[in-house]
Formats: C-alpha cells, structure tokens, sequence
C-alpha cells in the first residue's frame, strides 16, 4: 500500500527543496494519468478531489477510486479532499480513507477561521490524517477578487490551528488558461520570515504562475505544494477534440476518453521534472504509508 498522508510527503520537499503537485482529477483517467506519470519519474504525488468532481461524482465513489490507484502505485500517493467547505465533510472524507483534507474558511473572518480550521485539524490529526488550511483568499479568473495573505495573519492562522500546510494568496488566483504575471515574491518571503520558513506553504491556482518561477520557488522557498487543475483540463480537452476531429464516426466512451491519458500522463510528468519532484520518490527516506 502507497497511501502517504500529506505532511510527512511536505515535510521531506521543505528539507530537501522541491514540492508535489496536487493535481485536481475530474475521473478516472486523469487520475489514472498523474499516477503513471508520477510513477514513470519515481515521484510522489497529490491527487485532489475538488469541488466540482465531488458535484459530479460523489465522495465514497471518489475515494475508492483514489484508493484503487494508490494501493496499486509504487510511488506515496495522498488521496486529498480539495477545499473542503465544512467540518463533516472532512469527517467523511476521513471516513473514505483519504490521507489528506483542506478545509476552506478563507472567506470567513481570521478568528473564525481558526477556530474551524483547529476542529478539522484535531479531527484529521487523530485519525492519522493531514490538514491543509488557508488564509488570505485565492481568488478566481473573472470572478470574485483576491485577499492578500497578511504575514501576521500566517503566523497567527499557523500558530493557532497546527495545520500541516498552509495555502497563501500572494498573486495566485484560480482557473487562469495562461501563465501570466506570476506570484508576488516579496509579498511570499514576509510570509515564509513570519511563519518562520516552518509550514509548508500551498500555492492555489498553479497553472497561472509562469514554469519558471515555480521551478525557482519550488527548490527555494518554502512552498511545497502547487495546485494544478486548469493546464492539465485543457490538455485532457484538446486530446478528446483531436481524437473526435480525426474519427467523426467514433462513438465509443471508453475509446474517446482513453485517447486523452498519454496527452496528460506527458504533460504531468513535465510539471513533476520542473517541481524537482522527479526521483524522490527512489530513496530509502520515504514518508509512512497507511
């Protein structure tokens, strides 16, 4: 078994200088693809149950099959609850075996987030699992506005729940098509110098930031985590097109959307090289499984 919960997975890429992309799956064959991929460069790996999959398909069915890949996979694989909205349902997802649950109160007040954060953590924590929470507030691509992560507001949120990773808005924002702009450096350096360059720190919204500077963040600061959801949905998409485009007479389920996994198996395996994720996943020095 390959299940590997989340902090000790962070905790070795905050040593070591590297991070683990979370990849947002949408079905079986993406989820699939970021295993092989993960795999074939000897890799830890992320996979996120966000959501829109959770609208989609629901939670016990995500978790059995996060659980079939992982037990299969030679590389930890942790089986992550993406923005989480609510104490119970990160006791749930719990419940289903997964490794790793974020839960969501950036929209709420700094103090009530705390405190529902530190609930989701003493739960996850007793049960063996890891939490990730975030402060500040990811905003979306067209859509509702970013709140910059405050250092002092980091120290406190970290220091007052015991989260095993923290997600921060420092430019990111969510479901941008583009790389463009890039994340706000100095703004990241007063976060990782207040909380102490400690916590592992979680970038939503990764497929805005440009390769390069995740490349460079990724081996020199304390961010661990990258979330990656949109590049890879639009990989998955131009490999189904191309697929109906050059055989209009196809009709198969099975055959269109097994066409689009070597397409997103190439390109998750491009984003594990450039995080430096490529190859740990070969020393003896691995995180615990369950």
């Amino acid at each position: 078994m390959t299940r590997a919960a989340l902090a000790p997975v962070l905790e070795l890429a905050l040593r070591d200088g590297y991070a683990v992309p979370g990849f947002v799956c949408l079905g079986w064959e993406d989820a699939r693809a970021f295993v092989t991929a993960a795999e074939a460069e000897g890799a830890p790996v992320i996979l996120q149950a966000g959501p829109g999959c959770r609208a989609h398909t629901p939670l016990p069915v995500i978790g059995a099959m996060f659980r079939h890949l992982a037990d299969a996979a030679t590389v930890p694989v942790v089986l992550h609850l993406d923005h989480g909205r609510s104490e119970e349902e990160a006791r749930v997802a719990v419940g289903e075996g997964f490794t790793s649950v974020m839960f969501d109160g950036s929209a709420l007040p700094l103090g009530e987030n705390i405190r529902q954060t530190a609930a989701i953590v003493r739960l996850a924590h007793a049960a063996g699992v890891s939490c990730e929470g975030e402060v500040g507030f990811v905003g979306y691509d067209g859509g509702a506005a970013s709140a910059l992560t405050q250092p002092g507001d980091a120290a406190r949120f970290a220091a007052e729940t015991g989260v095993d990773a923290m997600a921060v808005a420092v430019g990111n924002v969510h479901l941008q098509t583009a790389q463009t702009g890039g994340l706000d450096e100095n703004a990241l350096a007063a976060i990782a110098a207040a909380t102490g360059g400690r916590v592992p720190l979680v970038i939503h919204g990764g497929s805005g930031v440009p390769m390069t500077q995740r490349q460079r963040l990724s081996r020199d600061t304390a961010i661990c985590k990258f979330n990656i959801g949109t590049e890879v949905r639009q990989t998955f998409g131009a490999a189904l097109r191309q697929k109906l485009q050059a055989n209009p007479e196809c009709f198969d389920r099975i055959e269109l959307l097994s066409a689009t996994e070597p397409a997103v198996e190439h390109q998750a395996r491009a984003i594990l090289r450039a995080l430096g994720a490529s190859g740990q996943a070969l020393g003896t020095d691995q995180p615990p499984v369950r």
